[in-house]
Protein backbone atom coordinates (compact mmCIF):
# COMPACT_ATOMS: atom_id res chain seq x y z
CA UNK A 1 0.00 0.00 0.00
CA UNK A 2 2.81 2.47 -0.94
CA UNK A 3 0.46 5.88 -1.90
CA UNK A 4 -3.24 6.45 0.18
CA UNK A 5 -4.83 9.90 -1.00
CA UNK A 6 -7.17 10.63 1.53
CA UNK A 7 -10.00 13.40 0.09
CA UNK A 8 -12.51 15.78 1.77
CA UNK A 9 -13.52 18.71 3.64
CA UNK A 10 -12.26 20.84 6.47
CA UNK A 11 -12.77 19.12 9.90
CA UNK A 12 -13.94 15.72 8.30
CA UNK A 13 -11.15 13.86 10.08
CA UNK A 14 -8.66 13.03 7.46
CA UNK A 15 -5.85 14.40 9.77
CA UNK A 16 -6.94 12.11 12.00
CA UNK A 17 -7.38 8.79 9.93
CA UNK A 18 -3.77 9.52 8.19
CA UNK A 19 -2.02 9.46 11.14
CA UNK A 20 -3.76 6.41 12.36
CA UNK A 21 -2.56 4.90 9.07
CA UNK A 22 1.13 5.72 9.34
CA UNK A 23 1.23 4.62 12.83
CA UNK A 24 0.05 1.12 12.03
CA UNK A 25 3.29 0.60 10.03
CA UNK A 26 6.37 -0.69 11.82
CA UNK A 27 8.60 2.16 10.42
CA UNK A 28 9.64 5.32 11.68
CA UNK A 29 7.03 8.30 10.47
CA UNK A 30 7.61 11.77 8.63
CA UNK A 31 5.22 14.07 8.61
CA UNK A 32 5.96 16.67 6.24
CA UNK A 33 3.45 19.66 6.55
CA UNK A 34 3.01 22.49 4.30
CA UNK A 35 1.06 25.11 6.42
CA UNK A 36 2.68 28.29 7.87
CA UNK A 37 1.50 30.22 10.67
CA UNK A 38 0.45 33.47 8.79
CA UNK A 39 -2.00 34.47 11.47
CA UNK A 40 -2.80 33.36 15.09
CA UNK A 41 -5.65 31.31 14.39
CA UNK A 42 -3.57 29.05 11.91
CA UNK A 43 -1.13 29.03 14.49
CA UNK A 44 -3.27 27.11 16.44
CA UNK A 45 -3.95 25.03 13.97
CA UNK A 46 -0.58 24.20 13.44
CA UNK A 47 -0.17 24.02 17.30
CA UNK A 48 -2.76 21.47 17.48
CA UNK A 49 -1.45 19.06 14.59
CA UNK A 50 1.68 19.22 16.54
CA UNK A 51 0.79 18.25 19.92
CA UNK A 52 -1.31 15.48 18.34
CA UNK A 53 1.83 13.91 16.46
CA UNK A 54 3.66 11.06 18.63
CA UNK A 55 7.00 12.78 19.96
CA UNK A 56 9.11 10.03 18.28
CA UNK A 57 7.66 11.05 14.43
CA UNK A 58 10.38 13.71 12.44
CA UNK A 59 8.17 16.99 11.19
CA UNK A 60 9.27 18.83 8.60
CA UNK A 61 7.59 21.59 7.91
CA UNK A 62 8.49 22.67 3.83
CA UNK A 63 5.03 24.95 2.00
CA UNK A 64 6.92 24.13 -0.88
CA UNK A 65 9.51 21.46 -2.75
CA UNK A 66 7.37 18.28 -1.57
CA UNK A 67 9.86 16.47 -4.22
CA UNK A 68 12.86 17.46 -2.47
CA UNK A 69 11.17 16.55 1.03
CA UNK A 70 10.21 13.11 0.09
CA UNK A 71 13.42 12.24 -1.70
CA UNK A 72 14.93 12.98 1.32
CA UNK A 73 12.85 10.89 3.93
CA UNK A 74 14.89 7.86 4.59
CA UNK A 75 14.05 4.85 3.05
CA UNK A 76 12.55 2.96 5.68
CA UNK A 77 10.49 5.57 6.84
CA UNK A 78 6.29 5.80 6.35
CA UNK A 79 4.84 9.35 5.37
CA UNK A 80 2.11 11.52 5.93
CA UNK A 81 1.72 14.06 4.09
CA UNK A 82 -0.51 17.55 5.33
CA UNK A 83 -1.25 18.62 2.98
CA UNK A 84 -1.79 19.23 -0.83
CA UNK A 85 -4.55 21.76 -0.40
CA UNK A 86 -2.19 24.33 1.33
CA UNK A 87 1.13 23.16 -0.96
CA UNK A 88 -1.65 24.66 -4.43
CA UNK A 89 -2.07 27.86 -2.40
CA UNK A 90 1.69 28.14 -1.68
CA UNK A 91 2.48 27.40 -5.26
CA UNK A 92 0.24 30.21 -6.58
CA UNK A 93 1.53 32.80 -4.45
CA UNK A 94 4.60 32.08 -6.00
CA UNK A 95 2.56 33.28 -9.05
CA UNK A 96 3.51 29.91 -11.05
CA UNK A 97 1.90 29.21 -14.04
CA UNK A 98 -0.82 25.98 -13.57
CA UNK A 99 1.18 23.97 -15.92
CA UNK A 100 3.89 24.03 -13.30
CA UNK A 101 2.07 23.19 -10.41
CA UNK A 102 0.87 20.66 -11.79
CA UNK A 103 4.14 18.88 -13.47
CA UNK A 104 5.13 19.63 -9.51
CA UNK A 105 2.33 17.18 -8.26
CA UNK A 106 2.77 15.14 -10.85
CA UNK A 107 6.50 14.94 -10.18
CA UNK A 108 5.86 14.36 -6.23
CA UNK A 109 2.85 11.73 -6.68
CA UNK A 110 5.12 9.81 -8.08
CA UNK A 111 8.10 9.67 -6.01
CA UNK A 112 5.07 9.27 -3.19
CA UNK A 113 3.70 6.30 -5.35
CA UNK A 114 7.28 4.91 -5.32
CA UNK A 115 8.18 4.86 -1.80
CA UNK A 116 7.64 1.99 0.53
CA UNK A 117 6.69 2.05 3.31
CA UNK A 118 3.53 3.87 3.17
CA UNK A 119 2.51 7.27 2.49
CA UNK A 120 -0.49 8.95 3.33
CA UNK A 121 -0.91 12.34 1.60
CA UNK A 122 -4.43 14.38 2.74
CA UNK A 123 -5.70 17.29 0.60
CA UNK A 124 -9.28 19.39 0.69
CA UNK A 125 -12.19 18.58 -1.76
CA UNK A 126 -13.32 22.13 -2.50
CA UNK A 127 -15.13 21.35 -6.23
CA UNK A 128 -18.28 20.51 -4.36
CA UNK A 129 -19.07 23.79 -3.04
CA UNK A 130 -20.07 26.99 -4.86
CA UNK A 131 -18.49 28.11 -7.46
CA UNK A 132 -15.64 31.06 -6.32
CA UNK A 133 -16.96 34.81 -7.66
CA UNK A 134 -13.52 35.70 -7.67
CA UNK A 135 -10.68 34.51 -10.51
CA UNK A 136 -8.32 33.67 -7.96
CA UNK A 137 -10.81 31.78 -5.97
CA UNK A 138 -11.67 30.06 -9.10
CA UNK A 139 -8.61 28.95 -10.41
CA UNK A 140 -7.42 27.75 -7.07
CA UNK A 141 -10.42 25.36 -6.88
CA UNK A 142 -9.85 24.09 -10.73
CA UNK A 143 -6.42 23.74 -9.98
CA UNK A 144 -6.42 22.33 -6.82
CA UNK A 145 -9.06 19.75 -8.44
CA UNK A 146 -6.28 18.86 -11.14
CA UNK A 147 -3.92 18.14 -8.38
CA UNK A 148 -6.00 15.81 -6.53
CA UNK A 149 -7.06 13.75 -9.89
CA UNK A 150 -3.11 13.64 -10.59
CA UNK A 151 -2.39 11.86 -6.87
CA UNK A 152 -5.94 9.82 -7.57
CA UNK A 153 -4.16 8.51 -10.46
CA UNK A 154 -0.87 7.86 -8.77
CA UNK A 155 -2.33 6.62 -5.45
CA UNK A 156 -3.16 2.63 -5.34
CA UNK A 157 -5.81 3.35 -2.74
CA UNK A 158 -8.36 6.81 -2.50
CA UNK A 159 -10.66 7.79 -0.28
CA UNK A 160 -13.20 10.45 0.48
CA UNK A 161 -13.37 11.11 4.32
CA UNK A 162 -16.86 12.81 5.51
CA UNK A 163 -17.82 13.17 8.83
CA UNK A 164 -15.04 10.94 10.23
CA UNK A 165 -16.35 8.05 8.37
CA UNK A 166 -14.61 6.76 4.99
CA UNK A 167 -15.97 6.13 2.06
CA UNK A 168 -13.56 4.38 -0.43
CA UNK A 169 -13.19 5.56 -3.85
CA UNK A 170 -10.14 3.78 -5.53
CA UNK A 171 -9.09 0.18 -3.77
CA UNK A 172 -9.69 1.31 0.01
CA UNK A 173 -10.72 -1.81 1.30
CA UNK A 174 -7.79 -1.67 3.60
CA UNK A 175 -9.33 1.00 5.01
CA UNK A 176 -12.57 -0.16 6.18
CA UNK A 177 -11.03 -1.37 9.88
CA UNK A 178 -10.20 2.47 9.83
Amino acid sequence: MPLVLLVGGVRSGKSRLAAELVSREEAPVVAIVTAEARDDEMGARIARHRADRPGSWTTVEEPLELSEVLLAAPDDAAVLLDCLTLWVSNLIELELADEEIETRARTAAELAAKRSPLVVAVTNEVGSGVIPESALGRRFSDLLGSVNAIWAQAAERTALVVAGKVLPLQGADVLRDA
